[in-house]
């Protein structure tokens, strides 16, 4: 009897696992069994769209490409869709402007427009996930060579004609230049509208525009993905650009492109305060970055807030800067709280850290919604070679707020500059330079510099140049040998220069003439 039982209960087991096995292959959708060809000698466009439309249907699975080569058009996900690429499968996305019609609702630098679709487009689905060990190449020579040879006053192609027609009323930038031009190159992969997403381990190349660029999208993770675009050829081909989306993470990836990294951004001008989506949970980490504008880079469109954002443990090496925010007179929002940490810098051409507030340049206004704001930004345990260490740029009517750094080196040609700002905090920051002074501050008010020193002072520069400031606290300073001018004070708005503990003789300290010296105060 217990024998018979036995039996019994194999064959529930049997039975039940043939199903689930069952359940696991019809969840499967082959791409190859729905007509495409593995050897991109026809485009794969429809049969993609059919192991899609199948999975759907079923109420979500996977759609799975084999190791081969597939040659597509744009390709369209729906909710509960995993689009696995396996090792050895290549995406290669036509590069036929037609095969992207019709166009769209997209977002083409924090403008809500209708264009081309992206190579990759979902909007308003759910629990959708591009994965595996495969490469997509988005082919988009074409597409820049297009962009860059177009010249003002040419006829108009029948691209641009549908994108006037389409955008008749759109909500313009303060600029419109580049609307007007009508040719609006897609995004590689932009998921807009969407909640739960996954982008992970694939490789991604030679996208027409920007790589990876979700938009108005709520929990989104992109993991140990690789993005290669060509850094002179691809123009504007940003890797990551997660814009107005909340609870995202990015980790592990490797990055060299031809424009910045990763950016955040969350619209541009009365389009983004209009629609008012800021980008915030954002959590950065584990990443490397080679070619690139900038490594980690907010805005410039950030007119719908840029908050609560992370960096972490990262390394950028050959970027032409590491972490760069900038914004102009007329984006409005705000940039704030953010923390940036255990970051290394290598061979970056221009500037390792830059907070720019005159991205272009323009006259100061009344403060208004088009007033930006960058504020309470603190960055620790950061080394860097670049060609200039810092470089802080407010603006006269909302000056840089809130500013702190710690534990930083930096091996430079030029120091720190600091205009228009105020409440900035530098502890424990080593610039070592080969031209100018390591610290240069204009125009700030309530500045605590603290350990602050530098190995190689020049015999013909102070280290330390205070112009016009307010408010300062200078304190535990010890120059290194070879020091024949520490400090520098000048302008004839300066107030209140407070210098505690520090080891140097009053002879490294000059103060120009239209100096108040009542408003130095020594221990």
């Amino acid at each position: 009897m217990m024998h018979c039982h036995s039996i019994i209960r194999s064959f529930i087991f049997l039975v039940f696992f043939c199903s689930a096995l069952t359940a696991a292959a019809q969840s499967f959708y082959d791409v190859t069994k729905y007509g495409a060809k593995k050897d991109s000698s026809a485009k794969a466009t429809a049969a993609i769209k059919k192991a899609i439309d199948a999975a759907a249907k079923a109420g979500g699975g996977t759609v799975y490409f084999p190791a081969g080569k597939y040659l597509t058009g744009p390709v369209h996900l729906k909710s509960n869709i995993t689009i696995f690429i396996d090792a050895g499968a290549e995406l290669h996305f036509s590069d036929d402007f037609d095969d992207y019609l019709p166009m769209v609702e997209s977002r083409y630098e924090g403008v809500d427009v209708t264009s081309f679709s992206p190579l990759f487009y979902a909007n308003g689905v759910e629990n959708i996930t591009i994965t595996g060990r495969g490469l997509i190449d988005g082919h988009g020579t074409k597409w820049w060579h297009f962009v860059e040879g177009y010249k003002e006053g040419q006829p108009r192609s029948k691209w641009q004609l549908e994108f006037d027609r389409l955008n008749k009323d759109i909500l313009l930038p303060d600029d419109p230049r580049q609307m007007k031009r009508g040719f609006l190159r897609p995004p590689f992969i932009q998921f807009m509208n969407c909640k739960n997403i996954l982008i992970q381990g694939i490789t991604i190349q030679n996208s027409p525009f920007w790589t990876i660029n979700p938009q108005f999208c709520d929990n989104v993770t992109i993991h140990a993905v690789t993005v290669l675009n060509p850094k002179r050829l691809a123009p504007n081909t940003d890797g990551i650009n997660p814009e107005s989306c909340s609870n995202v993470r990015i980790s592990d990836c490797f990055i060299s492109v031809g424009d910045d990294c990763i950016t955040i951004k969350s619209g541009k001008d009365l389009p983004g305060r209009t629609k008012a989506r800021p980008a915030e949970n954002y959590s950065i980490t584990n990443c490397t970055m080679l070619a690139g504008h900038g490594g980690v880079v907010i805005g410039s469109e950030m007119s719908g807030d840029v908050k609560k954002i992370t960096i972490s443990n990262c390394v950028f090496d050959g970027t032409d800067r590491g972490i760069r925010l900038k914004t102009v007179r007329g984006r409005g929002g705000v940039v704030e709280d953010i923390r940036v940490d255990n970051i290394v810098m290598k061979n970056i051409r221009d500037q390792a850290i830059v907070m720019d507030m005159e991205y272009a340049k323009s006259s100061p206004e009344p403060v208004s919604d088009r007033t930006p704001k960058f504020r309470n930004i603190r960055l620790s345990n950061i080394t860097a070679y670049t060609n200039e260490a810092m470089y802080i740029n407010g603006i006269e009517e909302m000056p840089v707020s809130e500013i702190s750094l710690n534990d930083v080196v930096f091996h430079a040609s030029q120091g720190i500059t600091i205009r228009n700002a105020k409440d900035i905090q530098l502890h424990n920051v080593r610039v070592n330079t080969t031209i100018g002074s390591s610290l240069k501050a204009n125009n700030v008010d309530r500045l605590l510099v603290n350990g602050f020193e530098t190995t190689t002072p020049l015999a013909d520069k102070p280290v330390v140049i205070l112009n016009n400031t307010k408010n300062v606290l200078l304190q535990n300073s010890w120059p290194f040998e070879g020091a024949d001018r520490y400090l520098e004070i000048t302008g004839e708005q300066t107030r209140n220069i407070n210098l505690r503990n520090n080891l140097f003789r009053n002879e490294l300290v000059l103060v120009g003439k239209e100096v108040n010296t009542n408003e130095i105060k020594r221990d």
